[in-house]
């Protein structure tokens, strides 16, 4: 029985070995490939209050319309649409 038992705990060790080496390889090949990203400065995008009033009242408009099948999703996008 001890044989068997032994045979067990080899299979898993080599199964968590190749699965461990498989995960560092993909690490290695994201790390390398990896895109750096852009400046803060860049990042930063001027949004324009015509911009923020029009993304408002289409969140509110949809949240209307899903107002009967989902009245929770309606509050959220309501609330997100209120906050600006």
């Amino acid at each position: 029985m001890s044989a068997t038992n032994n045979l067990i705990y080899i299979d898993l060790t080599t199964t968590r070995y190749a699965s461990n080496v498989a995960a560092a390889a993909r690490q290695l090949i994201a790390a390398l490939f990896a895109v750096k990203p852009r400046p803060a400065v860049a990042a930063e995008e001027v949004v324009s209050q015509r911009q923020m009033e029009a993304s408002a009242s289409w969140m509110n408009r949809l949240a209307n319309d899903c107002e009967r099948h989902s009245p929770n999703l309606s509050a959220e996008l309501r609330y997100m649409a209120s906050r600006g």
